[in-house]
Parts: structure tokens; sequence; C-alpha cells
């Protein structure tokens, strides 16, 4: 940074370690190294989800199944396919899970722009924005552990995130590998003292889902709590500007409907509201302690939900930044809290990566016998679960 440029670093962060200002050809090269020390993440995250990709295959040429259609075409890809196709409905209605209103418009509008000038279908346009946004959002994954914690550390968060429990949802046509990658950015550009990248970020994010309003609630935290130290109009700009793309599509809702709360009116219509954890709590209940035959996938979600409460309360004990403790609240708040469906939770909490710091952090500095076998037994856990997450669970992933 400029030795003559105003500071607005945020609390909880370090100066970038290179110059914001700088000529094309520097941030090209800047560009190319950092492309390079990611390189090892990158491929890492390609072979787990190569490996859990197998797995399913195997399983579902036993199974006289197709994997291309349980990928691209199936439960909520069915949804956003439908929106780029036909566009939102214009009523709320009467039937419930019917509204496509619930369902941001971010990925929708790119599988429909990027199919109009690519060949194949729109739902394969769908999968290859997915996956490709995986590795986006793998490499920004990398660079909040790589700038925190080193290279090593970096490489393992890498790893762990894309062996989630869920992870195959990122090579799905879903949405959490474009949100992850806008979240993981976002993070970064905070941590790097880049508000206003942060906060378009941020407005990215929430034109794409519902949990948008975590990452727009995280950099105006975070850009407002700077303004302690100095004053500084980029940290107010990106404080104003971060929750827009997720108030635009509400109160665009809200008119398309003619109430205020249309947005609302379509969660309620899908199940989904607030109720402060109630719900959550009776599924603890049922499922961990009087459900003599739990199904597996439930249980998994469950354990998945505990887990990240666990991870949290070690991510605040290490005193992670600022921005990261206030995302993973957030998002926890929202998915703990809900009152709605509780079988996709472990999936809405994939973005949720620096949970994952703690183990990271504790398998860079393990032997590389115990990294290996831990890694090993993630991945494998991994594939077997998003395999039976498709082809045994009978609902949405």
């Amino acid at each position: 940074m400029s030795s003559t440029a105003p500071s607005t670093r945020v609390p909880g962060t370090r100066r970038p370690r290179t110059p914001t200002t700088a000529a094309p050809a520097d941030r090209a090269d800047a560009l190319r190294a950092a492309l390079r020390r990611a390189a090892p993440a990158l491929l890492a995250h390609v072979v787990v989800r190569t490996a859990g990709l197998l797995v399913l295959a195997v399983w579902a040429h036993r199974r006289h199944h197709g994997v291309w259609p349980l990928l691209a075409a199936q439960w909520d890809a069915r949804w956003y396919l439908g929106i780029a196709d036909h566009g939102y409905a214009r009523t709320l209605g009467s039937a419930f899970d019917t509204n496509n209103l619930a369902f941001f418009p971010l990925y929708p509008a790119l599988v429909k722009a990027v199919a109009a000038v690519t060949p194949g279908s729109r739902a394969s346009t769908g999968l290859g924005i997915a996956v490709v946004a995986s590795l986006v959002a793998a490499w920004g994954v990398f660079a909040v552990g790589d700038r925190l914690h080193g290279r090593r550390v970096g490489i393992v968060l890498t790893v762990l995130w894309a062996a989630f429990p869920v992870g195959l949802v990122q090579w799905m046509g879903y949405t959490e590998s474009l949100f992850t990658a806008f979240v993981a950015w976002a993070l970064y550009a905070l941590l790097t003292d880049r508000p206003l990248t942060a906060a378009w970020l941020a407005v990215l994010a929430g034109l794409t889902r519902p949990t948008g309003i975590a990452v727009a609630a995280t950099v105006t935290v975070t850009a407002l709590l700077s303004l302690r130290h100095r004053f500084s109009a980029r940290a107010l700009a990106a404080a104003a500007l971060a929750p827009l793309g997720w108030c635009a599509y509400v109160g665009w809702v809200g008119l398309r409907l003619g109430r205020w709360d249309g947005y609302f009116a379509v969660q309620r219509m899908w199940h989904n509201e607030l109720d402060g954890g109630r719900e959550t709590l009776l599924r603890f209940r049922d499922l961990l302690g009087r459900d003599s035959t739990p199904e597996l996938f439930l249980v998994m979600v469950t354990l998945t939900l505990l887990a990240s409460v666990a991870l949290f309360a070690l991510s605040v004990v290490d005193r992670q930044p600022l921005p990261l403790l206030v995302f993973t609240a957030v998002l926890l708040a929202i998915v703990l809290g809900s009152g709605g469906v509780y079988f996709p939770r472990a999936r809405f909490l994939l973005p949720a990566f620096p949970l994952l710091l703690p183990p990271a952090r504790y398998l860079s500095r393990a032997s590389p016998r115990l990294r290996a076998l831990a890694l090993t037994t993630a991945v494998l856990g991994s594939a077997y679960c998003g395999a039976y997450m498709l082809l045994v669970w009978p609902s949405a992933p």
C-alpha cells in the first residue's frame, strides 16, 4: 500500500503483503505467482472431488442409475434451470414448496447468459459453472488459510473443505460453490484491507443465496468497527454497499408480489422461518435420543451441525480475525435458528470454511503419517456420504 494512502485496516486483520496500486504487468505477475502458490491446493481439491465422483459413478452403475442427471438436473438444480428457462413466478400461490421466488437470481442468470454463447444444454452449463466456481472458491479458501497461517495450513484447509461430508454438492448444479467463492474472496479482501472489494463481493453473494445476508453483515460490521480507529470514506461506503444485493432481491420480490413482506411470505410457503433454534433442538433430541433406527443421512447432518458449534468455540478460543468470526457466527445463527427443513442444513454450512481452520492448523503441525491418515479418512468419508446422499437418501441433498 502506498505510504501516503490513509489506512482503513479493520480489527483482527493484517496489512497487505504487496502493494494494491500496481501497473497491469505487475498485477499479472502477482496473479501468476499467487496461482502457482495455490496450485497444490487446487490440485488437491480436484483430486478429492474426483474421488467422490468416482465412488458415485461406481455405486450409480451398480444401481443402474445415471450420474449426469443427479449432478446437473435434479432437486434445486431443476428449480434454477426452470428460472433460467421461464423466469420467476408472478404470484404467491397457495401450494407449499412450489414458488420459485425462494431461489435467488444470480446463478440462473449466469446459466442463461453463458448457455446463450456456448454449446450444450443449460443443465450442462450450470454444472460447468459450479465446477469452475468450486475452483475459484478453493483458491479463495487457500488464500485465507495461507495469509493467516502459511501455505501448509492453506492446503490442508482446502482439502478439508473439499472433503466436507456433503462436499459432492460443490460439483452439482447448485449455488454453494459460487456462493463460497464470493465468501472466501470477500473475507480475503477484508483481511487485506480492501473493504470496497469485499463490499462488491458481498453484493454478489447477496444475489446468490439467502444467507448472503451473513456476508453483508460481516463486511458492514467490520467496516464500521474500523471507523473507531480512523475515519475512512472507503469503509463507510463499503458498510452501506454490502447489503444492497440481498436487499435488492428481497425488495424486488415484494414489488413483484405487491406486498412489503413478499419474500418472507414466499419463505413461509417453503416452511422456512426463524424459531430461535427450537426445531433444531427437537431434531437433535429425536435423532440422538429417541429414534432407535435414525436415518444415516440425518445423523450425518446432526453430527455436522454439532461439530460446527464446537469448531466455532475453538475458533473463538483461537482468536480468529473478526471478519471470520462474524461470518461464521451469523451463518450458524441462521442455520441453527431456522424452523424450516432440516435435511439440507449440512449443505447450508458448506461456505463456513473458517470453522475448519482449527483442525487445519492442528493437522499442519501433526506428523506426516497422522496428517495423511486423517485427510484420507476425511476424503473417503466424504466420497461415501456424497454417494449415499444422492443414491440412497430419498430427498434433496
